[in-house]
């Protein structure tokens, strides 16, 4: 017997009006629109943004302003930049989100598995024992126990305290 699991909220990725161009470069360009974005930092050489699919709730990413597609061509200032940002953010998640342990990583280039290859970013995912449970691991589902919104403004709350 096929057994259905139900994510409205889904729908909304497939219905909502995608910017043109790059979506990173259009969150970079828009900072008055920063609550809509989900936008939790941004200084003059990266911003720092809720995934809206998250792998794990309070997962976020640290993107450069500057449409880079390949890390080998990201300036070193920028790239160490990220780095003590992510430094901030794993503090951040474990400090204030609870997180137990983090995932950090990159996905470079479409077939290294990046969703939106033409532009970097780093992932912070935050992880708690025993999170791989027998839906995600059978199912290929993951499961929630809190809303995005309610997340985004928890974390957006705590970032002034770390970055």
């Amino acid at each position: 017997m096929e057994k259905i699991l139900y994510a409205p909220w889904r729908t909304a990725y497939h219905e909502e009006k995608k910017p043109e161009g790059c979506v990173f470069c259009h969150i970079s360009e828009h900072a008055s629109d920063d609550t809509q974005l989900h936008v939790l930092y941004r200084d003059e050489l990266c911003f720092i943004v809720m995934n809206r699919y998250p792998y794990a709730p309070g997962h976020f990413m640290i993107i450069p302003h500057k449409h880079v597609d390949a890390l080998e061509n990201l300036q070193s200032e920028t790239w160490l930049h990220i780095c003590a940002l992510a430094q901030k953010g794993v503090r951040l998640l474990k400090e204030g989100f609870d997180a137990q342990g983090v995932n950090i990583g990159m996905n470079l280039g479409k077939a290294g598995g990046a969703g939106i290859a033409e532009h970097i970013h780093l992932h912070l995912v935050p992880r708690w024992e025993g999170d791989t449970n027998f839906i995600t691991s059978i199912a290929t589902t993951r499961v929630y126990s809190t809303d995005f919104e309610t997340i985004y403004k928890k974390i957006v709350a705590l970032a002034p305290h770390y970055f």
